[in-house]
């Protein structure tokens, strides 16, 4: 090697160094992630559960509840059905802003058995525009108080601290740079999660779409990808995922 070619080295060096930083990589899409997964409630019908877990999913969340009297009425069906299957599933809970939280918790630990190989309990925080019956949005601090007293109630009623499910307009009016301990599954079907949501780059699972297709579901379903490897998912199954 020349004297000359020797002293050129860390120019090109830093040449492609600095073409590296100002190239801006691609956000990950949902296919890049390995752990795919789905959540549904009575309005995907009759389920297979089976041709599901087939078809590469890893992972089900079930509607179980909302506020303080309603029900799937196919919860229990598909809690079982999933089960049996061989599929990890997991009970959601529609928060209902026109309710006490201490109602809540008690339907839902009268509604979801318990069952040490289920996943997590996940917290359904968003607004409803649609609702009828309830035009309440409460401020922060409650939101934040009540939410903490869910995720306590049910942590010590099932053995697992819950997920917290939530879209974006609800996280951006309450819950940015909030309950950084948690985790969190986050709605984001315009762009990956870390474009559109503020400080909450520590995100477990990310809905990405509403019009998923899957074996074993007739129409449409919501589809989801967890963060990290398969192995990082089993550790989490198990409880010793250390992020």
């Amino acid at each position: 090697m020349s004297f000359c070619f020797r002293r050129l080295l860390p120019v090109i060096a830093l040449i492609f160094l600095g073409s590296c930083s100002a190239y801006e990589f691609p956000d990950p899409t949902p296919e890049d992630y390995a752990v795919h997964g789905i959540d549904i409630s009575r309005w995907q019908g009759d389920i297979d559960w089976n041709a599901v877990r087939k078809d590469g999913i890893s992972f089900a969340w079930i509607k179980a509840t909302e506020g303080g009297d309603h029900s799937d009425p196919r919860f229990l069906d598909n809690w079982y059905g999933a089960k049996a299957a061989g599929l990890p599933r997991g009970a959601y809970h529609f928060y209902y802003f026109c309710r006490p939280v201490e109602e809540q918790i008690a339907w839902v630990q009268e509604t979801v058995p318990v069952d040490p190989t289920a996943l997590p309990l996940v917290l359904d925080m968003e607004w409803n525009a649609h609702s009828k019956t309830c035009r309440e949005r409460p401020e922060r601090e409650k939101i934040l108080r009540d939410m903490n007293a869910f995720l306590d109630a049910m942590e010590n009623h099932y053995g697992k601290r819950p997920v917290i499910y939530s879209s974006v307009d609800f996280h951006r009016d309450r819950l940015v740079d909030a309950l950084h301990e948690e985790q969190f599954w986050l709605r984001s079907v315009a762009a990956h999660p870390n474009r559109v949501y503020t400080k909450r780059e520590d995100w477990y699972f990310w809905q990405y779409t509403a019009e998923g297709k899957v074996d074993g579901i007739q129409g449409e379903v919501d589809r989801n990808v967890f963060f990290g490897a398969k192995s990082q998912f089993r550790d989490w199954l198990n409880g010793k995922l250390k992020r």
